[in-house]
């Protein structure tokens, strides 16, 4: 019996509940730690399912699991739903139109993402009580993984312990195992103290903390030259001290991502950024204190879950697009730059080609040149065996954290593709349960990654989830 043709079924048969729940958290982008309505959506369809519930994991207000089951492989599915700020946009429309000035949009086509992984969690779900199997089935509602780290402090709370796999996916250009490693990440607020004075009258007496963020940024952008070419190190401006110019400002604050291609790579460029810092302050006798915001782990790769995965992706094809899903897709095409549309086919290896959506499977060996971010997922890879789809929500070529993504979230083809993701997930998760021996091969291959490196998390002991972030970004 082909147990992936049923599920597929299974997931054909709900799949118009869970677009539904995509395209209402489309309309209610919600950011980092931020996401009640978005969070409470996923809980009522939790409910709805009969799933066993668990709220306020890892003391963050808007993290949920769900579980379904006895006995047997515990078998996780991940899922997102945070939206970023600034990228308000109406749906459906090839052109740059905020729905909200300022507004905040899905712009990384979470809405999507979660939807489509619980979807799955629930096609598993039923399939299980159907064929009589042990076995349980978990989804993760995980907020804030734009830069909040979440998952990271999930893991560091014991909220996989028990799992044997975890299976999330991502919105992307193309239809592929992701296969492409990630960035360790840490987030950390550089806060300077000074003395204000009258600049004209009494410069003598002012020390500026607005001058060593400053100065301590001119020192990060010599240190790149003398760091990991693929590391990265970039900042915001939190808070300059003021708008007068004829004040000396006494307190400035700057927000660092530093990452890393491993985790100790990043904690060396942390402390060297750190010493940068240090030494601005004493070159304009403030004080500088560091606060780490959040920190984040590189995803560790799972040979036998990626080539499992890869074959159940190639059976079960892409996505199917009709005329007026790639009719919108060459106009949102029309929008990029011939830069943009290569970029994405150069990191698969490939050369670009005029198709606006992708209906072809990336194999998993092509040589790849990978445009590398951060991700909390990675956190979880490091303690249970973690694989990832890529489906191809977008036009290809589509820059992700734009108002483009946006305009595509609520689209057919956005809707086929998350479907198709929900496909290659529950076809996987019901393998693992049919199959233990493919959950001994990814754990002994995760052991094998993590001998000689044994996972330690990246957040300090007294860092708590930073859930007023997205608050203390909007008022600076």
């Amino acid at each position: 019996m082909d147990n992936r043709s049923d599920v597929w079924r299974g997931v054909d048969a709900i799949k118009p509940r869970f677009i539904e729940l995509s395209d209402r958290v489309w309309a209610m982008p919600e950011v980092c730690y931020t996401e009640a309505r978005s969070s409470a959506e996923h809980l009522a369809e939790l409910r709805h399912q009969g799933f066993r519930i668990t709220e306020n994991l890892a003391d963050i207000p808007t993290a949920v699991m769900g579980e379904w089951g006895e006995g047997g492989p515990v078998i996780a599915f991940l899922g997102e739903y945070d939206a970023l700020p600034g990228l308000s946009q109406e749906a459906g429309i090839a052109e740059h139109r905020p729905v909200e000035s300022g507004g905040h949009g899905h712009g990384c086509g979470h809405n999507l993402l979660g939807s489509s992984a619980l979807l799955a969690a629930t096609a598993v779900k039923d399939w299980l009580a159907a064929n009589k199997v042990p076995g349980r089935v978990r989804y993760y509602g995980c907020p804030a993984e734009e830069g909040g780290a979440a998952k990271a402090f999930m893991v560091r709370c014991g909220a996989f312990e028990d799992a044997d796999i975890a299976i999330t996916w991502h919105p992307h250009s193309f239809w592929e195992v992701a296969v492409t490693p990630s960035l360790a990440n840490t987030r950390a607020d550089f806060i300077f103290t000074g003395r204000t004075s009258h600049a004209a009258a009494s410069p003598h007496l002012g020390r500026s903390a607005l001058d060593a963020v400053e100065l301590m940024n001119v020192g990060v952008n010599y240190m790149r030259e003398h760091m990991p070419s693929d590391a990265r190190v970039h900042y915001a401006l939190l808070d300059t001290g003021g708008i007068a110019p004829n004040v000396v400002q006494a307190h400035a604050r700057v927000r660092y991502s530093i990452r890393a291609r491993d985790l100790p790579g990043m904690n060396e460029l942390v402390e060297r950024v750190h010493k940068i810092a240090q030494g601005a302050a004493l070159m304009t006798e403030t004080k500088v204190e560091m606060k780490i915001i959040s920190a984040v782990s590189n995803i560790l790769p799972n040979t036998p879950l990626e080539q499992t995965l890869h074959r159940i992706m190639e059976d079960l094809g892409p996505p199917h697009f009709d005329d007026a899903d790639k009719d919108f897709a060459g106009k949102i095409r029309a929008t990029l730059t011939d830069k943009d549309i290569a970029s994405v086919y150069y990191a698969i290896g490939m050369e670009p080609t005029e198709r606006p959506l992708a209906d072809f499977l990336v194999p998993i060996d092509a040589k790849r040149n990978p445009l590398i971010g951060s991700t909390d997922v990675g956190d979880v890879s490091w303690v249970v065996p973690t694989v990832q789809v890529h489906a191809p929500t977008v036009a290809i070529g589509t820059p992700f954290h734009t108002w483009q993504v946006v305009a595509q979230g609520k689209a057919p083809a956005a809707h086929k593709a998350m479907v198709q993701a929900a496909k290659a997930m529950a076809g996987l998760g019901v393998k693992a349960l049919m199959e233990p021996e493919l959950i001994a091969a990814a754990k002994a291959d995760l052991k094998k990654r993590t001998t000689r490196t044994p996972y330690v998390s990246p957040l300090p002991a007294n860092v708590a989830p930073p859930l007023d972030m997205s608050v203390a970004e909007r008022h600076t």
